[in-house]
Formats: C-alpha cells, sequence, structure tokens
C-alpha cells in the first residue's frame, strides 16, 4: 500500500501571523517578516508530525492511494480521516492498462477515526492478478485554519513552539513530542484492534 499527497498546503492555510503571537515575537520592525520562511517550516513540521500520529489530515489535500488487493471485498477502510469525498477509483491490471470504476458501485462511509470505500451492491471492484486500484480521495477538516478543532490547532503551536525553542536539538533529531501536545491529540488516534490494520 502507497499513500501519496497529490496536493501540499498552501502557505496562506498557514497561520504564520498567530503563530508569531503565540511565540511573543517583537513586532513592528522593519524585519517583520525575516523569519516567516523559519516560522512556516516550523509549522509544517508540526502539522506532519500530528498527522503522522493521529493518521488525520488537519488542512484539506488530495491524496492518491494505492494498493493490491481489497482486505474485504465488500468494504476497506482508508488510511486516513476525515475524508470529504472518494473523487476516483482506477483499476490497473499488470500491463499498466486503466480502467476507471463508475462511480455508482461504490461509496464513501465518512467516520471520524475510519473512513471506508464501501461497495453499493455485493462487492468492490475486482483487482486483477498482478494488479492495482488507485484510490483518489480529499480529505482533512477544511482548507482554513479556522476549519480545524481548537485543541488539534493549539496541539500544532504548542510543537511547533517546541521545534522553534529546541532548534539546536531537533536538527540533531533529538527532540520528542512534548506530554502537552500528546494529551491533546490523544483522542483523535485511531486505536486499532486485534490485528486490523486498515480493515
Amino acid at each position: 500500500m502507497m499513500l501519496v499527497e497529490q496536493t501540499t498546503v498552501a502557505t496562506e492555510s498557514l497561520p504564520v501571523t498567530e503563530f508569531k503571537d503565540h511565540l511573543r515575537l517583537g513586532t513592528g520592525f522593519a524585519d517583520d517578516g525575516v523569519q516567516d520562511a523559519v516560522l512556516e517550516s516550523y509549522l509544517r513540521a508540526s502539522l506532519a508530525a500530528i498527522e503522522a500520529r493521529t493518521g488525520k489530515v488537519l488542512l484539506a489535500r488530495s491524496f492518491s492511494w494505492t494498493l493490491t488487493s481489497w482486505r474485504d471485498l465488500a468494504r476497506q477502510s482508508l488510511p486516513v480521516a476525515p475524508v470529504a469525498a472518494i473523487t476516483e477509483v482506477r483499476i490497473i491490471d499488470k500491463d499498466g492498462n486503466e480502467t476507471v470504476v463508475s462511480p455508482d458501485v461504490y461509496r464513501l462511509e465518512p467516520d471520524a477515526h475510519r473512513p471506508r470505500i464501501v461497495s453499493v451492491s455485493s462487492q468492490l471492484p475486482v483487482i486483477p492478478p498482478h494488479g492495482q486500484v488507485e484510490v483518489h480521495f480529499d480529505a482533512g477538516y477544511g482548507a482554513l485554519w479556522g476549519d480545524l478543532p481548537p485543541d488539534l490547532g493549539q496541539a500544532v503551536f504548542l510543537l511547533a513552539a517546541h521545534y522553534y525553542e529546541n532548534r539546536s536539538a531537533m536538527a540533531a533529531g533529538e527532540v520528542a513530542m512534548p506530554f502537552g501536545v500528546s494529551l491533546l491529540i490523544d483522542r483523535y488516534r485511531t486505536v486499532r484492534l486485534f490485528g486490523e490494520g486498515a480493515k
């Protein structure tokens, strides 16, 4: 299985100004924007770390997910949440020939932790031997920072501030996730039971 991010978070979606306020950085100077690129990089690093830990996509993006078999012929859990829409499903045979599956044969089953692609009839489209399926979908809480649940937004700020204040340790790969951040994101983590994996 392979998950590929097809679009990235736009710079204008990142709350750099609010993050400056969170850090209590001085304002009103001629070089106010000199650190913007650095602060943006820490916000992006924090977003990526929290998304990896929770399995949640914070700001809206498009993804492509490739797999070689369905875990369940009737339904398949998607690798991240929340998912807003399944935009396309393609079956690819061993020779690379692609067939776009009609959206009439599947639907999205929304869920805060484990959304699924579900067959409308008895089973999902057949994946040919040595072939694969590509599921394209849009995921995220929204395109704007204000669309995030407040506790997740606060967790991003706290972790980004931790990265900023511990820059030398971060460069050496020694920075762990602070306990306060872990507390904020804990309820968003997907619990996997009985080795279900992506089922």
